[in-house]
């Protein structure tokens, strides 16, 4: 199987310690989401986000700045894990994400790639932006 692999970069109006927990914590994750999500906080844990549309098993998990995970959508051919990693990094106005996904089967890198960004990127931004108007 072809795999491809993703780079992004997005950059939060809030500290490392905010993306973090809105990637980590199961209710935040619900919360920006909309949909269940179960998430360990134990290196080898599991997760599962979108429901059950996504799972997989945390490889590497540095607090505020780091995250590594074995991860699959539900469609994908039996047992095809890609890696995800999430490095965050501290900017004078909030957190740079780093992002990187590799071994995304080809078929659906365009489905993958843009998922982040409608599903994740801009759901966390618009959170963000709300919870700063309440403050």
């Amino acid at each position: 199987m072809k795999t491809k692999e993703i780079k992004q970069s997005v950059i939060f109006k809030a500290k490392p310690h905010v993306v973090y927990e809105m990637l980590m914590d199961s209710k935040k994750h619900a919360k920006f989401t909309g949909a269940p999500a179960k998430i360990s906080r134990d290196v080898q844990g599991s997760f599962t986000a979108y429901g059950d549309y996504i799972e997989g098993k945390n490889l590497e998990l540095v607090p505020d700045k780091k995250i590594v995970q074995k991860w699959r959508g539900s469609e994908w051919p039996e047992k095809h894990y890609s890696v995800t990693t999430f490095e965050l990094n501290p900017t004078k106005d909030g957190t740079q994400l780093i992002f990187t996904q590799k071994g995304v089967p080809e078929e659906y890198y365009d489905a993958i790639f843009n998922g982040w960004i409608e599903h994740y990127w801009e759901k966390m931004k618009k959170t963000l932006k709300e919870r700063a108007e309440k403050l």
